[in-house]
């Protein structure tokens, strides 16, 4: 979460990749395959053609690293609360609403950050990482106790 608050306090331009990207993938590897994708987000156009090749891909990073990092969270909340509470469909609620309020307060904090932008999109893009962890370990919890009354 910390790690989190901090990447929240930095604005784009701090976090930006696109020079990087644009260096390490200066051939522009599969962008005939990538050329085809075209689609919405938070009302703006996510496309090469819109965005230009490397801030294409940062797109699908930072989106990834939002997902990723929530999942995460989800399943460390859901790991942690387990060890104290044996209801795990009650802790997978409690797990993904505390993910998914923090990742409200989260955009709420790059909302009074400078130079960021924050979108309702993105929490619940934050929120199906969480519960995609969530199910995740409702699965393996489920599959354990099937294996231990063979």
């Amino acid at each position: 979460m910390a790690i989190l608050f901090f990447s929240s306090s930095q604005t784009y331009e701090q976090q930006s990749q696109v020079g990087l990207l644009s260096k390490v993938l200066s051939n522009q590897p599969f962008e005939a395959q990538l050329k085809g994708i075209s689609f919405d987000y938070a009302g703006s156009e996510v496309s090469i053609k819109a965005m230009g090749y490397a801030k294409f891909i940062e797109f699908f990073i930072r989106k990834g690293a939002h997902f990723g990092t929530y999942f995460l969270l989800g399943g460390s909340w859901f790991i942690g609360l387990n060890m104290k509470v044996k209801q795990p469909l009650l802790i997978g609620v409690v797990s993904w609403l505390a993910a998914t309020g923090y990742a409200g307060l989260d955009e709420y904090h790059q909302m009074i950050t400078g130079g960021r932008s924050p979108l309702f999109q993105d929490v619940m893009l934050d929120s199906f990482g969480a519960l995609s962890a969530v199910c995740l370990c409702l699965i393996v919890l489920g599959i354990r106790k099937l294996s231990k009354k063979r």
